[in-house]
Order: structure tokens, then C-alpha cells, then sequence
């Protein structure tokens, strides 16, 4: 039966050739599921199946049906609701006076937005609701999500960002009959009213001067003007990318990241001590100390690490940019941990996936968790007040100028 029905999805499914003909589908579906509940609940009221024998001389029997329009998330819907001749028969499915049934629709969203597979979610519904809901119905409804995706990454963004962050998560998914690892880019953005929002994400399988220009004039065609600082992790063509389309934006590559990329050319035994030392460059209290102490590191471990010294030297610009500012921006700065913070967000929801069967499917499970991390982003972020006032101080007309328009 199961196999049947997912056959009939699958077969039906193909005569779909617009967003329209998903929707009817959708609401032909559902109404025949509704239908189906109601007759196991007028049988189980009865206390007999339809045409048995049971139910001679019991006093009550079917006595047709009523038609009944209730508003699903697929549009109006008529549906037949069986009545028994006594009037006793009080559906649970859908109450007597219910117009509108999206309860399933909501938790079949809701359970897919936590990361559980399509089967996982049937066996739910079933157990909650009593209905069978095959696999190939979930993947329609929360298809119904893609047209809020495109809207949600479309939208017009502020037109000033103090601080953006930029880091990618990984994730599994096939691609051509094989299993391949692609990035989810992650844009976050801290608003002028202190508040985090995500500006964004982009999955990809490579990233290139290319990729990061069409992400930065997709921002710029959105309505951002301006950007103050960015937060990276050392994203390849990134920096380039920026300073086409934000060339006034300070760039400050995650010393964090730096710090864990480095560690692969040191033996264990001698991790410690080289991160030690490593710490007490950039927590230095000015850049004149840290290139100082970057001297004294240079000296003691220059020879045997030269490939550390190298990458340090070579990204001194972008590692250091933080020593331009006042310590409460500094720390909000020097790490990409905000956006990182995002994603371990996102891995607990992700987690009991090995692998996705789309990009399109790993989109609507990121984008579903997306808004539910958001609704808790209520809060500024710590210290914002000090922060702004610094910043006002730094950049001056740049940030008045948004404020007034």
C-alpha cells in the first residue's frame, strides 16, 4: 500500500509543469487524505465497517454526507463528511465547526525544520494524527517552502552594516549520481541597531574571486551601500571581491582560523608552546607590540616552522586590522565566532543527515532552521552601545549618512 501510494505521488507528479499544478495537487491529496480519516472515525463510532452485517438492528447507520469547504495552506478545499442517522457522530480530524486545517501542514514544517528524515516524519504524524503520510506528500508540502526561500534571500537589506561576518559550513550532498561535499556561505550582518541577521547563504561547491564578486553585488543590489568592517576566515578571492564592491570595507581575516590552519605544520608535542607564543602576538596591546612580539615568535621558531612565519608574514595586513580599533570592537573583530556560533546552531539540526539528496533539499532544511534561530536573535549584542559610539567616532559621516536617510 505504502509503495502504491508513493508510485501514485510519483506518477502524478509528473504531470506537474507549474508551481499551480503542485498546489492542486497538493489539495487533491490532502482532501482524499482527510476523506479517508473520516470514514475510519464514522466506522469506529459505529462500531462496524461499511455494508457489514454488524450493523443490522444496532439502531444507527451511515446516512451520507454533508460537503464541507475548509482553507488549507493548498487553497479552499470541499471536502465529504460522513453523518450517521442519529446525529451522534462528532468528527475528530476536522471539528464540527472547523474551517480552517493547516495543523498538519505546520507539523510536518516544523518536524522537517528539526532535522528529521521524511520517514521519521510519517511514522510522527501518524502517531499523532493517526494518517498516513508517505514520503513523496512531505517532500511536496515542504517544496511549498522554495517560492519563501527565493523571497527570503531576495529581500531588500539595510543599507549600512557596521560589522558582516562571513564563514562557511559544510555539507554532504548528491550531485550526478555521487556524493559530494559543498559550502553552505554564510553572510551575517550586526545592524546598526545591534541586532544579528543572516544577509544570506549561498551553496556552492567552490568559491573563486567570481563567486565572492556575484555574493558582494548581490548584497549591493539588495540595498546595502555601505559596509565598515568584515570578518573573515580567509575565504579564497574574497578580499578582492570586497574591495571591488566595498572598497571602503576594513577586512579582518579570523586570527582563530589562522591560528587552527597553522597548527597543521606543528608536531603535537610542540602545539602548546607554539600556540602560547602565538597568542601573545595578537594579544598585544597595540600593533607596534604585536609586530614586536611577531619579531621574538620569528627568532624562536623561524627555522623550524617557516611555513607558519610565511603565512603570518604574508596575511599581516588582514590578520592585524583589529589594532584600529577600541578593545570592545576588537573583540567582536578579530574572530569570525558569532557566525560560527550560527552553525553549531545549525549542526544540531543537520546532524542526523549523513547526506542530502539536492541542493534544493539541503535549502529548505537550512532556511526552515534559519528562521527559527532568528526569532530568538532578540537581544543586541553585548557591549552594542559602547561599540556604536566607537564607531561613530571612526568612521563619523559614514554612519550619520545612513542613519538620516
Amino acid at each position: 500500500m505504502q509503495n502504491a501510494r508513493a508510485e501514485l505521488a510519483k506518477l502524478l507528479a509528473q504531470e506537474c509543469g507549474s508551481v499551480a499544478d503542485i498546489q492542486e495537487l497538493l489539495k487533491g491529496l490532502f482532501k482524499d487524505t482527510i476523506e479517508r480519516v473520516l470514514e475510519a472515525e464514522v466506522e469506529n463510532h459505529l462500531g462496524y465497517s461499511k455494508h457489514s452485517a454488524l450493523g443490522d438492528g444496532t439502531g444507527n447507520s451511515r446516512n451520507g454526507f454533508n460537503t464541507k469547504t475548509v482553507k488549507t495552506e493548498f487553497g479552499p478545499t470541499v471536502i465529504k463528511v460522513p453523518r450517521d442517522r442519529k446525529g451522534t457522530f462528532q468528527p475528530q480530524i476536522i471539528h464540527k465547526r472547523q474551517v480552517r486545517v493547516n495543523e498538519i501542514e505546520k507539523k510536518v514544517l516544523s518536524l522537517y525544520a528539526k532535522g528529521m528524515s521524511t520517514r521519521d516524519i510519517e511514522a510522527q504524524v501518524k502517531e499523532l494524527y493517526g494518517i498516513d503520510v508517505s514520503p513523496a506528500l512531505i517532500s511536496k508540502i515542504t517544496d511549498k517552502i522554495v517560492p519563501e526561500i527565493v523571497e527570503w534571500q531576495s529581500r531588500t537589506l539595510e543599507s549600512i552594516y557596521p560589522i558582516v561576518f562571513l564563514d562557511a559550513i559544510h555539507f554532504r550532498v548528491r550531485e550526478n549520481s555521487r556524493i559530494v561535499t559543498k559550502a553552505a556561505y554564510t553572510v551575517m550582518g550586526i545592524r546598526l541597531s545591534g541586532h544579528k541577521d543572516i544577509l544570506g547563504i549561498w551553496v556552492s561547491n567552490s568559491e573563486s574571486a567570481s563567486f565572492w564578486a556575484s555574493v558582494c553585488n548581490d548584497l549591493r543590489s539588495r540595498g546595502v551601500e555601505d559596509i565598515l568592517v568584515v570578518a573573515t576566515d580567509g575565504l579564497t578571492g574574497f578580499p578582492d571581491a570586497i574591495r571591488a564592491v566595498f572598497p571602503m570595507a576594513d577586512i579582518q581575516r579570523c586570527v582563530i582560523h589562522q591560528l587552527r590552519s597553522c597548527m597543521t605544520y606543528v608536531p603535537w608535542k610542540d602545539r602548546k608552546v607554539v600556540v602560547s607564543d602565538l597568542k601573545e602576538i595578537y594579544h598585544s596591546r597595540t600593533l607596534e607590540q604585536a609586530e614586536l612580539r611577531f619579531q621574538e615568535y620569528k627568532q624562536k621558531w623561524g627555522k623550524r616552522f617557516p611555513i607558519v612565519v610565511k603565512s603570518w608574514e604574508k596575511h599581516w595586513g588582514e590578520l592585524t586590522t583589529f589594532f584600529n580599533y577600541p578593545t570592545d570592537i576588537r573583540r567582536l573583530i578579530y574572530t569570525t565566532n558569532p557566525v560560527e556560533s550560527y552553525h553549531k546552531q545549525l549542526r544540531k539540526v543537520t546532524k542526523t543527515k549523513p547526506s542530502y539528496p539536492s541542493d534544493d533539499a539541503l535549502c529548505k532544511i537550512i532556511y526552515l532552521a534559519t528562521i527559527d534561530i532568528l526569532k530568538k536573535w532578540n537581544k543586541q549584542v553585548n557591549g552594542w552601545p559602547e561599540c556604536l559610539a566607537q564607531l561613530h567616532i571612526h568612521f563619523g559621516d559614514r554612519i550619520t549618512r545612513h542613519k538620516e536617510t
